[in-house]
């Protein structure tokens, strides 16, 4: 199948990589320096959005925010003036579900199909193939491009209709932000209280608090191994997507809202392109202590 990928960062590299393994002929957009091995391992540069969607019957979209993925389909040479009837556009971009509809409506008005399918799983999960999609759309669609979906991830569930799968998106990184607060708050105080916070986590790996995110990011908050996995800064934009979509909704998110104050807190002092269990940074600021070194 012809497959066009549109956004070559982090996570779109290796996604797009395992398409071309797996023998699609893929049209990218805007290859640069660091994804030059995408074009030598048999992907296709094209120049613009609209070159991609002539060329490809299944169009991905992997792009940073709401504004982008808008740029790309509606701007100047995008998306929809390269498309012709019966093509599938794929937006695996995280970002607002309001917006997700409005763009679906507007591809559909030209006769081609739309799924919205943000994933999570991290780079690791990109690299590895093992992501989890979450995917909003009609069902006859979700089967035509689940064998493009199974080369890039492994629980790959359709939610719903158009913008379910952001919906999704955003309680999983509501969810993940509000678990790494808890962790960093239960190490913290074990630290503080004089306890090794190594053995604590430990301790509790066995019990009703264990979590992914106590053993993964519970053991990068003890050693201080903040490289970005996911960045503070991409979590702050889906806390963002979460907190204006539930104000449109008229309701309130309170912890979700404190968490995004740890996370402005932690880009004001620097961090925002650390890993986002580095939210920890924050709360050590206010205790006026680091998790294992023993200090006040």
């Amino acid at each position: 199948m012809n497959i066009g990928f549109i956004g070559l960062g982090v996570m779109g590299q290796p996604m797009a990589q395992h398409l071309i393994e797996a023998g699609h002929e893929v049209f990218l957009h805007r290859v640069k320096d660091t994804s030059q091995h995408l074009v030598e391992k048999g992907g296709i540069p094209t120049g613009t959005p609209a070159e991609v969607a002539k060329a490809a019957q299944v169009i991905i979209l992997m792009l940073p925010d709401t504004p982008d993925v808008e740029a790309v389909l509606f701007g100047p040479e995008g998306v929809a003036e390269g498309l012709t009837s019966g093509k599938t556009v794929v937006d695996m971009s995280s970002i607002s579900p309001v917006a997700t509809k409005d763009f679906a409506n507007r591809i559909v008005e030209q006769g081609c199909a739309y799924l919205d399918a943000p994933v999570s799983g991290g780079e690791a999960g990109a690299r590895a193939g093992t992501l989890s999609i979450m995917v909003g759309g009609t069902s006859e669609v979700f089967d035509q491009v689940l064998p493009i979906f199974r080369h890039m991830g492994k629980n790959i569930n359709l939610v719903g209709g158009v913008g379910d799968g952001q919906t999704a998106k955003i309680a999983n990184q509501i969810i993940v932000a509000l678990t790494i607060e808890a962790v960093a708050e239960g190490l913290l105080f074990a630290s503080r209280a004089g306890a090794d916070p190594a053995k604590v986590r430990d301790a509790l790996m066995g019990g009703f608090a264990s979590s992914k995110i106590l053993e993964l990011h519970g053991e990068r908050m003890i050693n201080r191994t903040f490289d970005p996995g996911f960045r503070i800064s991409l979590h702050q934009k889906d806390i963002n997507n979460a907190l204006s979509t539930a104000r449109s909704f008229r309701m309130s998110l309170p912890s979700t809202a404190l968490c995004q104050e740890l996370f402005n807190s932690c880009a004001a002092q620097g961090h925002g392109e650390l890993d986002h269990s580095a939210l920890v940074k924050a709360l050590e600021t206010m205790a006026s202590h680091e998790i294992g070194t023993g200090r006040e």
